[in-house]
């Protein structure tokens, strides 16, 4: 059997103004789709950019991500974007009042690196 590139994430947000704002605004994905889904009490936002597919689940009464001070849940740490100047992106988020870690340099490649927030709290990453 042969696996490709992703097809899509899927990331549970709660609500859909801010994942908007956050994602289509702030990160430059569009917006193809979108489907109300009474029968499970969510919406369902297509996002795409380049070939990367986002699956946005508005769920307003999904419980919160554990992270942080109390540990991590199994499953997504994180979702990394690839920039060419990590440095300018997170001036950019910052303007844009996105919740930003230091510049760090990964121990493993030398290529510095930063971790950004969701509204919901999930960490995404910037990668040189």
């Amino acid at each position: 059997m042969e696996f490709s590139t992703p097809h899509h994430i899927a990331l549970i947000c709660h609500d859909r103004t801010k994942a908007l704002h956050f994602y289509r605004d702030i990160l430059g994905f569009t917006l193809t789709a979108e489907h109300v889904r009474p029968e499970k009490n969510d919406i369902l936002l297509l996002l795409c950019k380049a070939e990367l597919v986002l699956e946005l689940f508005i769920k307003p009464d999904a419980p919160a991500r554990v992270s942080g001070s109390t540990g991590e849940a199994c499953g997504l740490r994180h979702l990394a974007f690839k920039t060419a100047d990590v440095e300018q992106a997170k001036r950019y988020l910052e303007a844009q009042n996105v919740k930003c870690e230091a510049v760090r340099v990964d121990d493993y490649n030398g290529k510095k690196m930063l971790f950004f927030f969701d509204p919901d709290g999930l960490p995404l990453e910037l990668h040189e």
